[in-house]
């Protein structure tokens, strides 16, 4: 070989292996980075009321729909109840909430010091953990000394509501005083609509402002705070719960509605007004948990585009779920599933959830994989590398997420609100229904009974296999047994 052929060939054998070195290095300082975290969690959103799922022609959510084409979409994503207090602990501590006696709305939420949260375990890399919006665990939510109360389970700060509901305009104590007593003075029966203060730490806060808008400005906020950091922050909007009538007038005016007022007890019972606000007897019912909707997308947007402007966008993990099914007695849409928020029925459990995390993990994918809200924790564990503490019910999506192992998804999923149960393995779901007072207190339709359904061919869970597969019902009876022994035994 002529020396001008060695000449020629040393360069370009220096170049590949140079090149191989260079991904091999870009590789390890890819793997090595720590992400910022954020979960959002929207507050009883529809199935079908993001746009990206193309299951509603009304809804217009393109802030929402740039977390899911810059990321992945799970259209099997379950919670682990119907209402949002179970749900939220399943989040939090990926573990089913019945290890903490959860089962309903009385319940003490996260009691047990055992079960550690997201942001406790993320003290572990330095992370500095903000909390923004709505906190309902339990009972004792507000209680500043317990547990539940945000900054007392590994947040730094803290900005929101803790209670089931809140008015999303008025938060001030003497509104809210003034309300009670009017409701003393008529000797009215019902709800109160939690028009009082909101918390910035453990300090209250009077104010009157829309509290969608609220949640965005705190939330952007803490992240320029922290943008220098490690953060993890939750977002917890009410949109789009009850009360969705409750928007800025300017929604109202641009869109002609006339809205609906809120209760006023020294005028009408409460039940009778609660009726009148509801599916299918508000004419703008649907308009108005849209308006809902909208701002709760116009803050992501707001959100998205602070973290592209600061260059923090690639490298922060965002996981963006609802806390259970829509409530179709507020308008929201659940096609194609049967059922509602307060129910098992799939409408009630089952949501799209989003994951993107634009440095590592695959972008524009849509899978049916059955995944959980309880997976949010240990997949951040993984990626953070902390170990997942061994008594987690949720399972790690990395592995799926980076495009590694399209395989993983749950081998059986268990519910139990206390009059209703429900088991899901693989393509059959058995659900068992004993009491329907709370479905026709909040309007919805509950069949009682038991019964055995193969989503994969009847995902609107119309018909009862009950009496041709004995077999898979007595094993998936079998599996609740074992299951319930074993979330009751670990109970304190």
């Amino acid at each position: 070989m002529s020396n001008l052929k060695i000449l020629f060939i040393i360069p370009v054998i220096f170049a590949i292996i140079t090149s191989c070195k260079t991904k091999d290095e870009n590789a390890q300082i890819k793997n090595s980075i720590t992400p910022n975290i954020i979960v959002i969690v929207a507050d009883d959103l529809g199935y079908a009321d993001i746009g990206c799922a193309k299951l509603a022609s009304d809804v217009f959510t393109p802030n929402i729909d740039r977390i899911a084409y810059s990321g992945v979409r799970f259209t099997q994503a379950y919670d682990n109840s119907p209402i949002c207090n179970q749900s939220r602990i399943g989040i939090i501590t990926g573990v089913y909430p019945q290890r903490l006696g959860s089962y309903w709305y009385s319940a003490d939420g996260l009691h047990d010091s055992k079960y550690k949260t997201i942001p406790e375990l993320l003290k572990q890399k330095d992370y500095h953990s903000g909390y923004v919006g709505k906190v309902h665990y339990g009972d004792y939510d507000s209680d500043i000394s317990n547990r539940s109360f945000p900054l007392n389970h590994g947040f730094d700060y803290y900005f929101g509501h803790t209670s089931a509901r809140k008015h999303y305009i008025n938060h001030k104590k003497e509104i809210e005083d003034a309300f009670i007593e009017t409701k003393e003075k008529y000797m009215r029966k019902g709800q109160t609509l939690r028009q009082g203060s909101l918390w910035e730490n453990k300090n209250p806060v009077d104010t009157i402002a829309f509290f969608t808008k609220l949640v965005g400005e705190k939330s952007r906020k803490f992240i320029n705070k922290n943008k220098d950091n490690k953060f993890f922050l939750q977002i917890a909007f009410n949109a789009a719960h009850n009360f969705t009538h409750q928007l800025p007038q300017e929604y109202l005016d641009k869109f002609k509605l006339k809205g609906y007022h809120d209760w006023n007890p020294a005028v009408e019972e409460y039940y009778e007004w609660y009726v009148k606000g509801r599916f299918p007897n508000n004419d703008e019912g649907r308009a108005h948990y849209l308006g809902q909707v909208h701002y709760m997308d116009q803050e992501i947007g707001k959100l998205l585009d602070m973290l592209e402007e600061k260059n923090l966008r690639e490298n922060t993990l965002i996981f963006f779920i609802s806390d259970n099914g829509g409530s179709t007695p507020i308008y929201a849409d659940n096609t194609p599933l049967r059922g509602s928020k307060y129910l098992l029925y799939e409408g009630g459990i089952r949501t799209q959830m989003l994951v993107s995390y634009p440095r590592k993990y695959e972008k524009g994918r849509v899978y049916n994989n059955m995944i959980s809200a309880m997976d949010i924790l240990p997949s951040i564990c993984e990626e953070v590398k902390i170990k997942i503490p061994n008594y987690v019910d949720g399972i790690s999506l990395s592995p799926l997420l980076q495009g590694k192992n399209e395989n993983i998804q749950h081998d059986y999923l268990f519910w139990d609100t206390g009059h209703e149960i429900a088991v899901r393995k693989g393509n059959w779901k058995l659900r068992k229904s004993f009491n329907d007072e709370e479905a026709k207190y909040e309007m919805v339709e509950l069949e009682l009974g038991e019964f055995l359904n193969n989503l994969d061919i009847d995902v609107e869970e119309r018909v009862n296999l009950i009496s041709k597969e004995n077999k898979i019902q007595k094993e998936l009876n079998e599996l609740y047994k074992k299951w319930k022994n074993q979330v009751t035994n670990s109970i304190k």
